[in-house]
């Protein structure tokens, strides 16, 4: 007995190829687009992450400084006294202390004046270290900053506490005991979406000047 097979010879219509390669690409392009959404996303984040850990940086080591302000060793060997631990009159948007250090690697005592302010030109927040009157070049310590504002904490019956907070303009020589610092900056601009996506950062800090709390002013 012949046993005849039958071969279906029909294949794939041109019309059918077409919708498929359609959907194909519609699966591409929907694939394509989350990528790039997700990347976009990641950058954006990515920035806001290390604008945020720029900022808390300059934040900690404006406040070392600041901490420092009139810390005098009382060594006997020290022929350095500080007369002045903060530069008057004080400013809204800069501060300069005044400390001694010890250097371990001359072995002698040096006076520190350092000074923090913002160069409005180019956005950004600078220090200057000036040791024994001779003044060191102006570090960068944060790009694109936006504001920096001072306001200080006065103690106006000499008991070493706080009394009142006033704005720079308002304080005179009265004792600055404490200082308040808005520090705002902002992402590298030159990436669109975040310029669109992220807005500034602000970072709100207050130091006790344990130092100045303990001098009495004459």
């Amino acid at each position: 007995m012949k046993i005849q097979l039958l071969l279906n010879k029909k294949g794939i219509t041109l019309i059918e190829l077409l919708v498929v390669l359609v959907i194909s690409g519609l699966i591409v392009a929907g694939i394509y687009r989350v990528f790039i959404a997700q990347t976009r996303a990641y950058t954006v984040q990515d920035q806001v992450v290390e604008v945020q850990q720029n900022i808390r940086n300059a934040m900690e080591l404006l406040l070392r400084d600041l901490r420092m302000a009139g810390f005098d060793d009382d060594n006997p060997n020290s022929p350095i006294t500080i007369a002045n631990p903060i530069v008057y009159p004080v400013a809204a948007n800069s501060v300069t202390v005044i400390y001694e250090q010890y250097n371990t690697t001359t072995l002698q005592y040096e006076t520190h004046t350092v000074s923090y302010l913002r160069d409005a030109v180019n956005s950004r927040l600078d220090r200057q270290l000036t040791i024994n009157n001779v003044a060191g070049p102006l570090e960068h310590i944060l790009d694109n900053v936006d504001a920096l504002n001072f306001t200080y904490g006065v103690d106006t019956n000499d008991d070493g506490t706080i009394d009142n907070w006033l704005a720079a303009g308002a304080v005179g020589t009265a004792r600055v005991v404490a200082i308040r610092i808005l520090l705002t900056a902002k992402p590298d601009q030159t990436n669109p979406d975040v310029q669109s996506m992220v807005s500034p950062r602000t970072l709100d800090s207050m130091v006790t000047l344990r130092n100045l709390s303990l001098i009495r002013f004459n």
